[in-house]
């Protein structure tokens, strides 16, 4: 049986998330053009498993992920590097995958992602890094191994997860690639969960206080 869904009029309560199963890519692209780029619905297609999965984020998630980007930022910024990000953004291998991460980070090859709002990674290059926020539901390694993105950040219960693109599958790292002589995985998480209580804005300057005194 085929299930057509409109996401303009299904209503989901906040951290809810439902799986549609038997689906094509086709099915897929047929969903984000009718959502019209509404952020607050994310989804998310394996061609493997044939799911598509439509998840509605929780409020903290956005706040946690807001600030965990901005925390990316200024560590760019304090290490002089260029970047560009997206948030969101959506990431595509035709017939394989498609995915939304919280924030995706291209920092090497910035400028050949200027002006694009969705990206087909079987013809544009893939970010360096990848962000999610496992709030609402769970983020399969598998997707993002489609899409070959070299490293990817999970976020889940005050705990950064940092995942590293090895030989087709990733594997877990105490340090990250993109910054090798920062301990990401020790301190961002004391300042993303301390926005929730004191403030987005005053725990980023705080962060970049504690940047200027290393």
């Amino acid at each position: 049986m085929v299930v057509a869904i409109n996401p303009q009029q299904l209503i989901l309560p906040p951290g809810s998330e439902v799986t549609l199963r038997y689906q094509t890519w086709a099915d897929y692209e047929t969903l984000l053009e009718s959502r019209r780029d509404d952020a607050a619905i994310k989804v998310r297609f394996n061609a493997h498993t044939q799911e598509i999965s439509i998840m509605a984020p929780m409020a903290g998630h956005g706040r946690r992920i807001d600030t965990l980007s901005d925390l990316v930022k200024a560590l760019l910024r304090h290490q002089n590097r260029d970047w560009d990000s997206s948030q969101p953004v959506t990431l595509k291998r035709s017939q394989e995958a498609g995915a939304e991460p919280g924030a995706s980070f291209y920092i090497q090859n910035w400028q050949t992602i200027l002006g694009k709002d969705r990206i087909d990674l079987s013809k544009d290059l893939r970010p360096d890094l990848a962000i999610e926020m496992d709030l609402t539901s769970l983020t399969g390694l598998d997707i993002y191994q489609t899409l070959v993105v070299p490293e990817l950040w999970i976020y889940r219960q005050g705990i950064l997860m940092i995942y590293v693109l090895e030989q087709g599958s990733y594997q877990d790292r105490l340090m990250s690639p993109t910054f090798p002589d920062f301990d990401v995985k020790a301190i961002f998480p004391k300042y993303v969960e301390r926005s929730w209580s004191d403030g987005s804005s005053r725990v980023l300057r705080e962060f970049e206080q504690f940047l200027k005194s290393l």
